[in-house]
């Protein structure tokens, strides 16, 4: 579980998103950190006995940094309002699909996810090819009872049309429309300081797992 106030920490910062707020409690920030850390350190531990290829990872292949690039956004606040890892194989920069954990109890915003959000047209291309060759193994995992009581759908990022290349008529061409292929868990607030959380976090991790092998068939 996280220290409430890690979390009390985060909250203030989406209040005070700036740079002068944060040089002033660079402590707290310091402590929350440091807490989030320990407690992603003892759950990769735990999710390699899930996904053996964890095994290799540390707390710093894994962890997203706060601060935000805002170069070429619109947004131009200076900090993430949340905590974020992503576990796969190879660390978070490697081009594998992977199981991501958000940390943003502002909102009621904290969630678990896996797959391809946005990839390259050349991955993406390729995805859509290996749902559209093995389309029966890919529905069998989405309609799975267990998985979809946890990942009841795709995030609904896709196409109106059918992509180009793609028949439109093709049987399961909605499937083949996704730009991405993401599905999400919400993670209450209250359960971030709760024991229970690592066991919630290592059950969706299992129960994705198939999900994640079968988009990490891609190559």
């Amino acid at each position: 579980m996280l220290k409430a106030t890690s979390l009390k920490f985060l909250t203030d910062l989406k209040k005070n998103n700036n740079r002068e707020w944060f040089a002033e409690n660079k402590s707290r920030y310091e402590a929350a950190k440091d807490d989030f850390h320990q407690f992603m350190e003892g759950f990769i531990a735990k999710a390699a006995k899930i996904e053996p290829a964890y095994a290799q990872l540390a707390v710093k292949d894994c962890v997203f940094r706060i601060y935000r690039d805002v170069r070429f956004s619109k947004n131009k606040d200076p900090y993430k309002v949340n905590f974020s890892a992503q576990l796969k194989e190879g660390g978070k920069k490697s081009g594998k699909c992977g199981f991501y954990i958000h940390i943003e109890p502002a909102g009621n915003a904290s969630f678990i996810a896996g797959g391809y959000w946005m990839p390259d047209a050349p991955v993406l291309k390729k995805l859509r090819q290996e749902v559209e060759y093995n389309t029966a193994d890919f529905k069998a995992i989405l309609n799975n009872k267990t998985f979809k009581k946890w990942y009841p759908a795709l995030e609904d990022h896709k196409l109106k049309k059918a992509p180009k290349g793609v028949d439109p008529t093709h049987p399961d061409i909605e499937l083949l429309k996704y730009n991405s292929y993401v599905v999400i868990h919400p993670i209450d607030t209250k359960d971030l300081t709760d024991k229970s959380l690592e066991k919630t976090l290592l059950k969706g991790l299992e129960v994705i797992k198939p999900f994640i092998d079968f988009l990490n068939e891609v190559e």
